[in-house]
């Protein structure tokens, strides 16, 4: 199916990265439920909040410190570099897409990326290791070294508008693709989730890879239920 695609739009999931041994967010025992991500809205509106925001941040950053690429990631690279997949949309917030070989270009982020942090009024980037420092010493997280304002990890936090280009490059490839592959996602975090189904009623095939049933399973014109690397490294060169 593949190679008989003109256009593979990929389509990742936390499912891809626990093979890295970065924990999913929606098993029972995930490390995610002992450590909640605060909601956007208690963020701003209390320095307590995010006090604590960074502080679960940093228990959960140690838990996969070290984490490299797995098969899984080298395969979606792959197709990336071999020109027939444009770009890899993903769910994912740990920048393992990056680390397997591709650029910030190709790889579309829809919930932004946990490796660093951003100013929420001006939008520098400020790198963790600073802002952990700073925070360890006085117990609260440093404002932002250009304006002064709140720093936040760059990722999409709940109750958080979606971020306006990764949505808008999402739609465009999922519109063009004839081929959606989909890797390691639940599908059922929207609006992301909501991709697979537009490009599948947009004319393109579904492929589905994913250890668990998902909600669109009867809708793919093929699913694979199996260790995603052991699927994906059948593209490594």
């Amino acid at each position: 199916m593949i190679g008989g695609a003109r256009i593979v739009a990929g389509f990742t999931g936390a499912g891809i990265s626990t093979e890295s041994g970065v924990p999913d967010f929606r098993s029972a025992d995930s490390p995610w439920m002992r450590h909640k991500p605060i909601s956007f809205a208690q963020f701003v509106q209390s320095a307590e909040a995010r006090r604590e925001a960074w502080r679960r941040k940093f228990v959960m950053d140690d838990l996969y410190r070290g984490a490299r690429p797995n098969a899984g990631h080298l395969g979606i690279a792959s197709l990336v570099l071999s020109g027939i997949m444009p770009a890899v949309i993903t769910q994912n917030i740990d920048g393992l897409h990056q680390d397997s070989g591709l650029s910030e270009e190709q790889v579309v982020e829809l919930h932004g990326n946990g490796t660093y942090a951003a100013c929420l009024s001006c939008g520098r980037r400020h790198e963790l290791d600073w802002i952990r420092g700073r925070y360890e010493a006085s117990g609260d997280p440093p404002e932002c070294v250009a304006c002064g304002g709140i720093l936040k990890s760059a990722t999409i936090s709940f109750g958080q508008s979606m971020p306006e280009e990764p949505m808008r490059r999402a739609r465009k490839l999922m519109a063009s693709c004839d081929l959606c592959l989909v890797v390691g996602s639940s599908l059922v975090v929207y609006p992301a989730a909501a991709f697979p189904a537009f490009a599948k009623e947009n004319g393109a095939q579904l492929v589905i890879i994913n250890r668990e049933p998902t909600p669109l399973d009867q809708m793919a014109d093929l699913v694979i239920h199996a260790e995603i690397g052991s699927v994906l490294r059948a593209f490594i060169p």
